[in-house]
């Protein structure tokens, strides 16, 4: 399914613009934001949810996928993007309002091999950082070796060294400016 959505880029990484309707999309935010309060964990520059399960240093303490979440992981699972022993199992539900962003980070051994993304509610540009050496903190890594622009309702599907190896972050700004020589996917946009 992904070969036409492949684009130039460490391996490996797949974009799919409109992977959802606008009807699955205003689905997924009107389940979000009318889940309890206490689903919501507050932290420095953005909210997150967990579902299906929490993260945790020795694995994932697993709990229950609500129906609504569970067709969209169905939807991702027809596209083979994952493995069939490491089929998504856990949803990160993300929100970044203006000027709120991520720093730069590896999501580590817990989400491996592949992990996807889809925006709701608005774009956002995932920003990709040069490999660390063994003993850098990626936090520290100052430079992007390029950047992915995640349209709403699209899909990203990120595997193999650009998962293992690049850290990623998304900038604390109110709008984005985006520059034709870094954004990776851009030409699937024209």
């Amino acid at each position: 399914m992904f070969q036409k959505y492949s684009f130039p880029i460490p391996d490996k990484a797949f974009y799919v613009p409109d992977f959802i309707t606008e009807e699955e999309e205003e689905n997924i935010l009107n389940n979000v934001y009318s889940s309890p309060k206490p689903k919501w964990t507050n932290l420095s520059n953005r909210r997150l949810q967990n579902w299906g399960g929490i993260p945790h240093l020795k694995g994932m303490i697993p709990e229950d996928i609500p129906a609504w979440l569970d067709k969209v992981l169905s939807k991702i699972k027809e596209t083979n993007a994952f493995p069939k022993e490491k089929q998504p199992n856990h949803v990160l539900v993300n929100e970044y309002l203006p000027n709120q962003g991520i720093m730069r980070h590896l999501d580590g051994p817990i989400f491996t091999p592949v992990i996807s993304t889809i925006s709701c509610g608005s774009h956002t540009v995932l920003n990709f950082h040069p490999p660390l050496d063994k003993n850098e903190d990626c936090s520290k890594s100052k430079s992007i070796a390029m950047s992915i622009l995640l349209e709403r309702r699209s899909l990203v599907v990120i595997a193999e060294d650009l998962y293992h190896l690049y850290p990623h972050s998304i900038c604390e700004k109110s709008e984005d400016v985006i520059h034709s020589d870094k954004i990776a996917n851009l030409k699937m946009m024209c």
